[in-house]
């Protein structure tokens, strides 16, 4: 939970502070400099957070379906190599996207069509070479959001079996409750971020995807326990 909040306060302040800026003043700039370091925050924070997810996922599936090891499985050094690990790839991710964005040359034109630096939007201010970038965005998109459902959708199906074969009332209420805020954060996060990237592209699909940024940069961590 300590990292959880550490990364919905991350990717929050990353965007959040200057969009209210912006709102206040009336002044939509941004430099050059900071819009680079607002995108490698927002990305880092970001995974982090799905994968982060991911692993309490894991944590609840234990917790319920084996809770006289968990004190073994989910050991504090487990715990501490799977957030370590997610830290690491976070950054790298971030970095190499950010760097392959900001190495290439942007055109005259340059208006974002967003209310924070994010890569999509910017990479349609690149004059040429946005084919490698786009494809290491699609790549890297797919696969941390298919790997870490898959954590999640393997972890909670079993745990929604083991409630369904509790018979007291009272073990299905502890049960839910343990996993309850988890797993509606998760539906909100994923819900909104597969709504982002499988949804038909059209002229409005940047309006669109502005709304669910705010969503789910802004809103979804106050939900978050």
């Amino acid at each position: 939970l300590t990292h959880l909040a550490f990364t919905d306060l991350g990717y929050a302040t990353a965007v959040g502070p200057k969009m209210l800026v912006s709102l206040v003043v009336d002044q939509h700039i941004i430099s050059y400099n900071w819009c680079a370091t607002q995108l490698t925050f927002f990305d880092m924070f970001m995974t982090s957070e799905v994968f982060i997810l991911s692993i309490m996922a894991y944590d609840r599936y234990v917790a319920i379906c084996n809770p006289l090891l968990y004190t073994v499985i989910m050991s504090q050094r487990l715990c501490q190599l799977l957030v370590v690990i997610s830290y690491l790839y976070s950054v790298f991710l971030s970095l190499l996207i950010t760097i392959k964005i900001f190495v290439l040359p942007f055109c005259g034109y340059n208006i974002i069509r967003h209310f924070y630096c994010d890569s999509i939007p910017l990479i349609t201010l690149l004059c040429s070479g946005t084919h490698e970038i786009k494809l290491i965005i699609l790549v890297f998109a797919a696969l941390n959001l298919v790997l870490s459902f898959l954590v999640v959708f393997g972890s909670y199906v079993p745990i929604l079996l083991a409630i369904l074969r509790m018979h007291s009332a009272e073990g299905r209420h502890k049960a839910f409750s343990t996993c309850g805020s988890h797993l509606t954060v998760v539906i909100i996060l994923y819900g909104t971020l597969f709504f982002m990237y499988l949804q038909p592209k059209s002229q409005n699909s940047l309006d669109t995807d502005k709304m669910a940024s705010l969503f789910y940069t802004l809103v979804i961590p106050m939900l978050n326990p």
